[in-house]
Protein backbone atom coordinates (compact mmCIF):
# COMPACT_ATOMS: atom_id res chain seq x y z
CA UNK A 1 0.00 0.00 0.00
CA UNK A 2 1.16 3.42 -1.18
CA UNK A 3 1.73 6.49 1.34
CA UNK A 4 -0.68 7.78 -0.45
CA UNK A 5 -3.42 5.22 0.05
CA UNK A 6 -2.35 5.19 3.37
CA UNK A 7 -3.08 8.76 4.02
CA UNK A 8 -6.45 8.75 2.37
CA UNK A 9 -7.47 5.49 4.79
CA UNK A 10 -6.45 7.58 7.72
CA UNK A 11 -8.56 10.74 6.53
CA UNK A 12 -11.19 8.43 6.08
CA UNK A 13 -11.12 7.24 9.73
CA UNK A 14 -10.71 10.67 10.82
CA UNK A 15 -13.99 11.88 9.43
CA UNK A 16 -15.74 8.80 10.15
CA UNK A 17 -16.37 10.28 13.23
CA UNK A 18 -17.85 13.51 12.38
CA UNK A 19 -19.80 11.54 9.48
CA UNK A 20 -21.77 9.72 11.85
CA UNK A 21 -21.92 11.92 14.60
CA UNK A 22 -23.78 14.04 12.39
CA UNK A 23 -26.09 11.05 11.17
CA UNK A 24 -27.25 10.42 14.84
CA UNK A 25 -27.46 13.39 15.92
CA UNK A 26 -30.44 13.71 12.91
CA UNK A 27 -31.27 10.54 13.84
CA UNK A 28 -32.08 12.36 17.31
CA UNK A 29 -33.78 14.96 16.30
CA UNK A 30 -36.13 12.83 14.19
CA UNK A 31 -37.05 10.77 17.16
CA UNK A 32 -37.50 13.75 19.77
CA UNK A 33 -38.78 16.10 17.06
CA UNK A 34 -42.30 16.17 19.09
CA UNK A 35 -40.87 16.61 22.73
CA UNK A 36 -39.61 19.85 24.61
CA UNK A 37 -36.55 20.26 26.58
CA UNK A 38 -38.69 20.21 29.70
CA UNK A 39 -40.14 17.12 28.47
CA UNK A 40 -36.43 15.48 28.41
CA UNK A 41 -35.76 17.47 32.14
CA UNK A 42 -39.02 16.05 33.50
CA UNK A 43 -39.01 12.65 32.68
CA UNK A 44 -34.52 13.09 34.10
CA UNK A 45 -35.80 14.37 37.75
CA UNK A 46 -38.82 11.81 38.34
CA UNK A 47 -36.46 8.83 38.06
CA UNK A 48 -36.31 7.00 41.55
CA UNK A 49 -34.14 7.97 44.04
CA UNK A 50 -33.77 3.88 44.36
CA UNK A 51 -33.03 3.63 40.94
CA UNK A 52 -30.12 6.14 40.76
CA UNK A 53 -28.71 4.66 43.73
CA UNK A 54 -28.49 1.22 42.38
CA UNK A 55 -26.97 2.60 38.75
CA UNK A 56 -24.12 4.21 40.92
CA UNK A 57 -23.48 0.73 42.72
CA UNK A 58 -23.72 -0.71 39.25
CA UNK A 59 -20.93 1.71 37.76
CA UNK A 60 -18.98 1.09 40.74
CA UNK A 61 -18.78 -2.37 40.14
CA UNK A 62 -18.29 -1.61 36.72
CA UNK A 63 -15.04 0.16 37.19
CA UNK A 64 -13.68 -2.36 39.44
CA UNK A 65 -14.05 -4.39 36.91
CA UNK A 66 -12.27 -1.93 34.46
CA UNK A 67 -9.64 -2.04 37.10
CA UNK A 68 -9.03 -5.61 36.32
CA UNK A 69 -8.60 -5.42 32.72
CA UNK A 70 -5.15 -4.11 34.01
CA UNK A 71 -4.36 -6.87 36.50
CA UNK A 72 -4.80 -9.27 33.83
CA UNK A 73 -2.72 -7.51 31.35
CA UNK A 74 0.38 -7.38 34.50
CA UNK A 75 -0.04 -10.79 34.37
CA UNK A 76 0.11 -11.42 30.83
CA UNK A 77 3.36 -9.72 30.39
CA UNK A 78 4.65 -10.59 33.81
CA UNK A 79 5.15 -7.64 35.97
CA UNK A 80 3.57 -6.47 39.13
CA UNK A 81 2.57 -3.63 41.07
CA UNK A 82 0.62 -2.94 44.30
CA UNK A 83 -2.97 -3.08 44.31
CA UNK A 84 -3.93 0.16 44.66
CA UNK A 85 -1.59 1.20 41.31
CA UNK A 86 -3.19 -1.26 39.25
CA UNK A 87 -6.68 -0.23 40.08
CA UNK A 88 -6.18 3.74 39.61
CA UNK A 89 -4.28 2.87 36.37
CA UNK A 90 -7.28 1.02 35.01
CA UNK A 91 -10.08 3.14 36.57
CA UNK A 92 -8.40 6.09 35.21
CA UNK A 93 -7.29 5.10 31.88
CA UNK A 94 -11.25 3.78 31.20
CA UNK A 95 -12.88 6.99 32.50
CA UNK A 96 -10.88 9.14 30.59
CA UNK A 97 -11.12 6.81 27.54
CA UNK A 98 -14.99 6.54 27.91
CA UNK A 99 -15.19 10.39 27.82
CA UNK A 100 -12.43 10.84 25.13
CA UNK A 101 -12.68 7.94 22.60
CA UNK A 102 -9.46 7.02 20.87
CA UNK A 103 -9.04 4.63 23.93
CA UNK A 104 -5.78 3.95 22.79
CA UNK A 105 -4.78 7.08 22.35
CA UNK A 106 -6.28 8.73 25.20
CA UNK A 107 -6.43 6.02 28.00
CA UNK A 108 -3.24 4.24 26.68
CA UNK A 109 -1.24 7.66 27.01
CA UNK A 110 -2.39 8.16 31.19
CA UNK A 111 -1.53 4.55 31.28
CA UNK A 112 2.75 5.30 29.75
CA UNK A 113 2.58 8.20 32.35
CA UNK A 114 1.54 5.93 35.46
CA UNK A 115 3.27 2.50 34.30
CA UNK A 116 6.73 4.02 33.23
CA UNK A 117 6.72 6.13 36.52
CA UNK A 118 6.47 2.00 38.37
CA UNK A 119 9.23 1.06 36.29
CA UNK A 120 7.07 -1.00 34.04
CA UNK A 121 9.07 -0.58 30.37
CA UNK A 122 7.27 0.91 27.20
CA UNK A 123 7.52 -1.97 25.25
CA UNK A 124 5.25 -4.02 28.25
CA UNK A 125 2.44 -0.88 28.52
CA UNK A 126 1.90 -1.56 24.95
CA UNK A 127 1.33 -5.61 25.32
CA UNK A 128 -0.99 -4.31 28.41
CA UNK A 129 -3.01 -2.13 26.34
CA UNK A 130 -3.17 -4.66 23.56
CA UNK A 131 -4.65 -7.24 25.45
CA UNK A 132 -7.13 -4.79 27.29
CA UNK A 133 -8.23 -4.14 24.74
CA UNK A 134 -8.75 -8.03 23.14
CA UNK A 135 -10.61 -8.17 26.72
CA UNK A 136 -13.13 -5.54 25.66
CA UNK A 137 -13.92 -7.23 22.53
CA UNK A 138 -14.40 -10.44 23.85
CA UNK A 139 -16.62 -9.72 26.33
CA UNK A 140 -18.78 -7.45 24.24
CA UNK A 141 -18.39 -9.50 21.16
CA UNK A 142 -19.49 -12.30 23.62
CA UNK A 143 -22.88 -10.62 24.24
CA UNK A 144 -23.57 -8.59 21.17
CA UNK A 145 -23.54 -12.84 19.61
CA UNK A 146 -25.83 -13.76 22.80
CA UNK A 147 -27.90 -10.70 22.49
CA UNK A 148 -28.78 -10.72 18.84
CA UNK A 149 -30.55 -14.29 19.46
CA UNK A 150 -32.43 -12.90 22.91
CA UNK A 151 -33.45 -9.42 20.90
CA UNK A 152 -36.40 -9.52 19.12
CA UNK A 153 -35.78 -9.53 14.75
CA UNK A 154 -38.41 -6.58 14.72
CA UNK A 155 -36.98 -4.44 16.86
CA UNK A 156 -35.36 -2.63 14.10
CA UNK A 157 -37.63 -3.86 11.57
CA UNK A 158 -38.44 0.24 11.15
CA UNK A 159 -35.12 0.84 9.78
CA UNK A 160 -33.73 -0.79 6.95
CA UNK A 161 -29.59 0.73 7.61
CA UNK A 162 -30.04 -0.33 11.51
CA UNK A 163 -31.31 -3.72 10.68
CA UNK A 164 -28.22 -4.30 8.22
CA UNK A 165 -26.11 -2.97 10.83
CA UNK A 166 -26.84 -5.40 13.29
CA UNK A 167 -26.43 -8.43 11.16
CA UNK A 168 -23.14 -7.16 9.92
CA UNK A 169 -22.30 -6.36 13.87
CA UNK A 170 -23.35 -10.00 14.62
CA UNK A 171 -21.10 -11.44 11.61
CA UNK A 172 -18.37 -9.52 12.87
CA UNK A 173 -18.40 -10.28 16.68
CA UNK A 174 -18.79 -13.89 15.72
CA UNK A 175 -15.54 -14.04 13.83
CA UNK A 176 -13.56 -12.40 16.38
CA UNK A 177 -14.65 -14.79 19.15
CA UNK A 178 -14.06 -17.49 16.73
CA UNK A 179 -10.78 -16.63 15.55
CA UNK A 180 -9.46 -15.39 18.68
CA UNK A 181 -10.37 -19.20 20.07
CA UNK A 182 -9.04 -21.09 17.60
CA UNK A 183 -5.30 -19.00 17.66
CA UNK A 184 -5.64 -19.46 21.33
CA UNK A 185 -6.29 -22.88 20.92
CA UNK A 186 -3.95 -23.80 18.10
CA UNK A 187 -0.83 -21.21 18.47
CA UNK A 188 -0.94 -21.72 22.67
CA UNK A 189 2.50 -20.49 23.80
CA UNK A 190 4.00 -19.21 20.50
CA UNK A 191 4.83 -15.57 19.85
CA UNK A 192 4.00 -12.88 17.14
CA UNK A 193 6.66 -10.71 16.22
CA UNK A 194 4.99 -7.28 15.50
CA UNK A 195 7.72 -4.75 14.50
CA UNK A 196 10.15 -4.88 17.91
CA UNK A 197 7.42 -6.03 20.02
CA UNK A 198 6.99 -10.03 20.72
CA UNK A 199 3.89 -10.90 21.91
CA UNK A 200 2.94 -14.24 23.14
CA UNK A 201 -0.17 -15.88 22.53
CA UNK A 202 -2.46 -16.45 25.42
CA UNK A 203 -3.76 -19.86 26.15
CA UNK A 204 -7.48 -21.07 26.38
CA UNK A 205 -8.07 -20.31 29.82
CA UNK A 206 -6.57 -17.08 29.40
CA UNK A 207 -9.02 -16.18 26.25
CA UNK A 208 -12.05 -17.42 28.55
CA UNK A 209 -11.12 -15.49 31.72
CA UNK A 210 -10.86 -12.32 29.44
CA UNK A 211 -13.98 -13.43 27.79
CA UNK A 212 -15.72 -13.90 31.34
CA UNK A 213 -14.25 -10.33 32.67
CA UNK A 214 -15.17 -8.78 29.55
CA UNK A 215 -19.27 -10.04 30.33
CA UNK A 216 -18.84 -8.62 33.66
CA UNK A 217 -18.17 -5.38 32.74
CA UNK A 218 -20.84 -4.73 29.39
CA UNK A 219 -23.47 -6.52 32.06
CA UNK A 220 -22.21 -3.58 35.02
CA UNK A 221 -22.23 -0.86 32.59
CA UNK A 222 -26.05 -1.86 31.20
CA UNK A 223 -27.18 -2.15 34.84
CA UNK A 224 -26.61 1.63 35.00
CA UNK A 225 -29.02 2.47 32.22
CA UNK A 226 -31.38 -0.56 33.12
CA UNK A 227 -31.91 0.85 36.76
CA UNK A 228 -32.42 4.49 34.84
CA UNK A 229 -34.71 3.29 32.39
CA UNK A 230 -36.87 0.56 34.32
CA UNK A 231 -38.98 2.91 35.60
CA UNK A 232 -40.19 4.31 32.06
CA UNK A 233 -40.11 0.57 30.13
CA UNK A 234 -41.20 -3.03 30.91
CA UNK A 235 -37.93 -5.35 29.12
CA UNK A 236 -36.58 -8.24 30.00
CA UNK A 237 -32.46 -7.82 31.36
CA UNK A 238 -32.19 -10.20 28.69
CA UNK A 239 -33.52 -8.33 25.63
CA UNK A 240 -32.24 -5.59 27.20
CA UNK A 241 -28.55 -6.44 27.51
CA UNK A 242 -28.47 -7.53 24.31
CA UNK A 243 -29.87 -4.39 23.12
CA UNK A 244 -27.44 -2.26 25.24
CA UNK A 245 -24.51 -3.99 23.80
CA UNK A 246 -25.45 -3.69 20.19
CA UNK A 247 -25.45 0.33 20.52
CA UNK A 248 -22.46 0.37 22.39
CA UNK A 249 -20.23 -1.44 19.91
CA UNK A 250 -21.52 0.65 17.11
CA UNK A 251 -21.15 3.71 19.38
CA UNK A 252 -17.06 2.56 19.83
CA UNK A 253 -17.06 1.68 16.34
CA UNK A 254 -18.09 4.82 15.22
CA UNK A 255 -15.00 6.62 16.43
CA UNK A 256 -17.27 9.44 17.96
CA UNK A 257 -16.03 10.29 21.32
CA UNK A 258 -18.09 8.01 23.95
CA UNK A 259 -20.07 7.33 21.48
CA UNK A 260 -22.13 10.04 22.03
CA UNK A 261 -25.21 10.24 19.68
CA UNK A 262 -24.73 7.23 17.99
CA UNK A 263 -25.37 4.89 21.33
CA UNK A 264 -28.49 7.32 21.96
CA UNK A 265 -29.85 7.11 18.35
CA UNK A 266 -29.35 2.67 18.18
CA UNK A 267 -31.09 2.55 21.59
CA UNK A 268 -34.11 4.41 20.80
CA UNK A 269 -34.46 3.33 17.04
CA UNK A 270 -34.91 -0.33 17.92
CA UNK A 271 -37.63 0.94 20.81
CA UNK A 272 -41.75 0.74 19.55
CA UNK A 273 -42.63 4.12 18.48
CA UNK A 274 -45.17 3.82 21.75
CA UNK A 275 -42.55 4.64 24.15
CA UNK A 276 -42.00 7.72 25.25
CA UNK A 277 -38.80 8.72 23.80
CA UNK A 278 -38.74 11.56 25.97
CA UNK A 279 -38.50 9.69 29.18
CA UNK A 280 -35.81 7.69 27.65
CA UNK A 281 -33.80 10.28 26.66
CA UNK A 282 -34.02 11.39 29.82
CA UNK A 283 -32.67 8.05 31.70
CA UNK A 284 -29.77 8.16 28.78
CA UNK A 285 -28.43 11.33 29.60
CA UNK A 286 -28.72 10.08 33.89
CA UNK A 287 -26.76 6.97 32.93
CA UNK A 288 -24.11 8.99 30.55
CA UNK A 289 -23.85 11.13 34.01
CA UNK A 290 -23.57 8.10 36.40
CA UNK A 291 -21.39 6.10 33.91
CA UNK A 292 -19.44 8.83 32.17
CA UNK A 293 -19.13 11.68 34.22
CA UNK A 294 -19.03 10.82 37.72
CA UNK A 295 -15.96 8.55 37.53
CA UNK A 296 -14.43 10.85 35.53
CA UNK A 297 -14.84 13.48 38.39
CA UNK A 298 -13.80 11.17 40.64
CA UNK A 299 -10.98 9.38 39.46
CA UNK A 300 -9.63 12.59 38.05
CA UNK A 301 -9.62 13.53 41.50
CA UNK A 302 -7.98 10.58 43.26
CA UNK A 303 -5.03 11.24 40.32
CA UNK A 304 -4.99 14.78 41.30
CA UNK A 305 -4.34 14.08 45.03
CA UNK A 306 -2.10 11.67 44.35
CA UNK A 307 0.11 13.75 41.72
CA UNK A 308 0.16 16.40 44.25
CA UNK A 309 1.13 13.67 47.34
CA UNK A 310 4.07 12.77 44.56
CA UNK A 311 5.08 15.99 44.30
CA UNK A 312 5.23 17.01 47.86
CA UNK A 313 6.94 13.93 48.33
CA UNK A 314 9.44 14.39 45.45
CA UNK A 315 10.55 17.89 47.12
CA UNK A 316 11.03 16.30 50.55
CA UNK A 317 13.62 13.85 49.00
CA UNK A 318 15.00 17.02 47.30
CA UNK A 319 15.01 18.94 50.18
CA UNK A 320 16.84 16.08 52.39
CA UNK A 321 19.01 15.24 49.84
CA UNK A 322 19.97 18.94 49.65
CA UNK A 323 20.67 19.09 53.19
CA UNK A 324 22.79 15.65 53.41
CA UNK A 325 24.95 17.55 50.89
CA UNK A 326 25.23 20.75 52.93
CA UNK A 327 26.61 18.63 55.97
CA UNK A 328 29.24 17.17 53.86
CA UNK A 329 32.74 18.67 54.82
CA UNK A 330 34.49 20.99 52.43
CA UNK A 331 37.66 19.49 52.77
CA UNK A 332 35.83 15.82 51.76
CA UNK A 333 34.31 17.76 48.50
CA UNK A 334 37.57 18.72 47.29
CA UNK A 335 39.07 15.09 47.95
CA UNK A 336 36.43 13.52 45.66
CA UNK A 337 36.89 16.15 43.27
CA UNK A 338 40.31 15.72 43.19
CA UNK A 339 39.77 11.98 42.80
Amino acid sequence: MSARTKRFFKKIISYAGVFFFILAAGMLYWQLRNYSFMDIARALWNIPFTNLVFACIACFCGYIALSLYDYLALDYVGRKVSWWKWMLAGMLGFAISNNAGHAVVSGGAIRYRLYTRWRVPGSDIIKMITFSGFTFFLGYAAIAVIGYFLVPSDMFANSAGASIGVNGLFILCLSVLLAYYAVALVFSGKSVRIGEIKFHVPNIGAACVQTLLGIADAVCAGLVLYFCIRSYIDMPFGVFIGLYVIANVAGVFSQVPGGIGVFESVFMVALPDSADKASIFGALLAYRIIYYVLPLIGIGGLFFIYERWLRARMKKWLAEANQVMHKIPIHHKKHNLDN
